[in-house]
């Protein structure tokens, strides 16, 4: 009998309480899945090229563990302390009919410990299938092919998770299944109301909005100019005008509700009421409401920077070359490197082989200054001053002695990634930067100087630059960045390198190999093979490598993060509506007795949820459009900057998904404040 009965009321309580169940399997899912990390086919296929980095990434797991449980401890403790107060007067009536207290304490710890084992059987399956779906849309979209995946069950992720949740939910049931157990009876057959807090003066709360506004315009001016970004001392001070802004913000919403009230017209049903009700909660709550704003502000902008981050790096470059092999004066002629590729019958797995020649100035001699930078330089100091334009004049002030590139070996690259070659008359020459050294706007500035075909001097001799800038990589990875060079006609290439420059011999694979096995497939299998040849040669993995390891880094933890800051924002603000409408059950009941219906009284509780939510989720919405703009700043590399603006549109999308979420959670908690509020038109019996 005692068993049923603990197994009865924790399906009721799971029944009753369906937004912080939910959000207990969602903790459940989110910890499997960074806990099993290591077992996901992208880290699996990144260990082999960038091990370093990924256990510096698999050792912070543990620290991001140990601080979700910390706030998850406190969010259990908040949610269940709710659970517990609305079962009161259940308590004291079981107390009355002769239950012990130990039972009572027993009965309390046995239904949290089934509800808990319920959340694991479900989460735990679930947070395992969606971990197999993410490694293998993952795994299809960096190209390691979803051919050679393999199911992977993580049991050392299961029993962290499990132990995990288990503790911590048990620790904070303890400590709140204690305090209602050693309650005396008439205290728990009792209502207690909320007491009221001391109203200050109108004006003090206007000067605390104001202030708020101030101090977060501080805040998002500092980290979106990259002045935040600078050291710890003034990352600290954005962050704590930030906070310092939120808090004030909300104390001082006071001000504006009191002339809103003030404004109203009588003429809807409980609309003072409500406004009331409003007014009363954030005089109460406007530090919890400005830390539940604060926790969504990060969630917003963790999810659309992580998200906007993996796009860019996902789209950051155009890959054209699949394999280099370089070839200075102590390598292996390019004759020789085909040769040994058909011998081992390699041939047939690249689709196009050619050489790019790039060398140095050979006919300058001793002259420290071959070349003429200063009618660009000139053209530079004659744009509007900006940020890009100095730093162009920066780098090219060194730019004196540049590489000369090979215009018919450029072409064959240029051929290779599909786009039109270029065609230069006697004296001209093309200026190549690495996309290292430019973004858009910088390109832009370059491209407007060379419109102009700025005339300058190459060893003694007149030259005149062309545009538009060129950008494509010269070869696979990065061991051949250039941050200026010029792309000479084969006859000038020739002349001043004196028949003296390095070969690179790139190659592509097969269209069909690629497609049948996958890119990242294709590239490891062929590179078992070349290992065997004797060639120096570098692989678009070594870049792909870096590239996906800031991809995971960025995306899946701050993925992990907004989620959890999600969880633990919203069942606060939800729980801590229903704590205080519970609370203000008296005035529910007056209304009732005056003839307030049903209807009316979900349709007023529904308005105050919509205004209880949206005060801290407007604000964080608001500020996640500067939020996300700061983080791409500090975290981007200047190349990866290029597509700001589409990263910005993607987060932007990403934080209107959450905002369909944030919905979600406002429709649980209307759903429970009507049962709620049903419940309060039963008459009360008096005991």
């Amino acid at each position: 009998m005692f068993s049923k009965l603990i197994l009865n009321n924790s399906r009721q309580s799971r029944r009753e309480n369906g937004l912080f169940f939910s959000s207990m399997l969602a903790s459940v899912i989110a910890f499997y899945m960074i806990l099993s990390l290591s077992r996901q086919d992208v880290m699996i296929f990144l260990t082999q090229m960038e091990s370093d980095a990924v256990e510096k990434l698999l050792s912070m797991i543990p620290v991001f563990y140990s601080m979700t449980l910390f706030l998850l401890f406190f969010l259990i403790f908040y949610a269940s302390k709710y659970q517990l107060e609305r079962r009161r007067h259940e308590f004291g009536v079981c107390l009355i009919l002769g239950m012990s207290r130990i039972r009572l304490f027993s009965m309390l710890l046995a239904e949290d410990l089934s509800s808990s084992i319920f959340s694991l059987s479900i989460g735990l399956p679930a947070g395992l299938l969606l971990s197999e779906l993410v490694s293998l849309v993952t795994a299809r979209l960096v190209g390691i092919g979803i051919v050679g995946h393999q199911f992977s069950l993580s049991w050392q992720a299961v029993l962290w998770t499990a132990a995990g949740f288990l503790l911590t939910k048990s620790m904070a049931f303890l400590i709140l299944s204690g305090r209602i157990s050693r309650q005396e009876i008439d205290a728990l057959l009792s209502d207690t109301p909320e007491g009221a807090k001391k109203q200050m003066p109108s004006f003090l709360y206007g000067v605390s909005l104001l202030t708020g506004i101030l101090c977060l315009t501080s805040a998002y001016g500092t980290a979106i100019c990259g002045t935040a970004w600078t050291g710890l001392h003034s990352m600290g001070r954005t962050l704590l005008l930030g906070t310092l802004g939120t808090f004030l913000l909300f104390y001082g919403l006071r001000f504006p509700l009191g002339f809103l009230i003030k404004a109203v017209k009588n003429d809807r049903q409980l609309h003072i009421f409500n406004i009331r009700q409003i007014q009363e909660a954030v005089i109460r709550r406007s530090g919890t409401l400005a830390l539940c704003s604060l926790l969504i502000l990060a969630a917003l902008c963790c999810f659309g920077a992580g998200v906007g981050i993996f796009r860019s790096y996902e789209e950051s470059e155009l890959h054209v070359l699949d394999y280099t092999f370089p070839n200075s004066e102590n390598e292996k002629d390019a004759e020789t490197i085909r040769q040994i590729l058909t011998a081992h019958e390699l041939d047939t797995r690249f689709s196009d082989l050619f050489e790019i020649e790039v060398g140095h100035i050979r006919t300058a001699g001793h002259a420290e200054h071959p070349f003429e930078t200063e009618p660009i330089l000139a053209a530079l100091g004659d744009l509007p001053p900006s940020n890009a334009r100095d730093i162009l004049l920066n780098n090219l002030g060194y730019a004196d002695y540049p590489y000369l590139i090979s215009l018919d070996s450029y072409n064959r690259l240029l051929d290779a990634a599909g786009l039109p070659e270029l065609t230069a008359d006697t004296g001209e020459a093309f200026v190549y930067m690495d996309r290292e050294f430019v973004d858009s706007e910088r390109t832009e500035l370059m491209n407007q100087i060379l419109e102009t075909f700025p005339e300058t001097r190459l060893d003694d001799t007149s030259i005149r630059l062309a545009g538009p800038l060129q950008t494509t990589d010269l070869v696979t990875d990065r061991s051949l960045t250039l941050s200026f060079a010029l792309i000479l006609p084969e006859e000038a290439f020739s002349h001043y390198t004196q028949g003296n420059y390095e070969v690179y011999v790139n190659g592509i694979l097969e269209k069909d190999l690629v497609e049948d096995a996958g890119l990242m497939s294709a590239i490891s299998d062929t590179n078992q093979i070349l290992a065997d040849t004797g060639l120096s040669f570098e692989s678009y993995l070594q870049n792909m490598g870096r590239q996906l390891f800031y991809m995971v880094a960025a995306s899946y933890l701050t993925v992990y993060l907004a989620i959890i800051f999600l969880i633990i924002a919203n069942t606060v603000i939800g729980v801590q509506f229903l704590m205080s409408q519970q609370k203000a059950a008296r005035r529910y009941r007056t209304l009732i007795r005056l003839g307030a219906s049903c209807p009316v009284l979900c349709r007023s509780a529904r308005k105050q949820i919509n205004w209880y939510f949206g005060l801290p989720l407007a604000v964080a919405a608001c500020g996640s459009l500067f939020g996300v703009r700061a983080l791409f700043t500090g975290l981007l590399s200047s190349g990866a900057r290029n597509g700001m603006s589409e990263m910005i549109i993607v987060s932007t999308s990403m934080i209107l998904a959450l905002c369909v979420v944030e919905y979600m959670y406002i429709a649980a908690v209307r759903r429970s404040s009507d049962r709620y509020l049903l419940g309060l038109m039963v008459p009360e019996r008096e005991e």
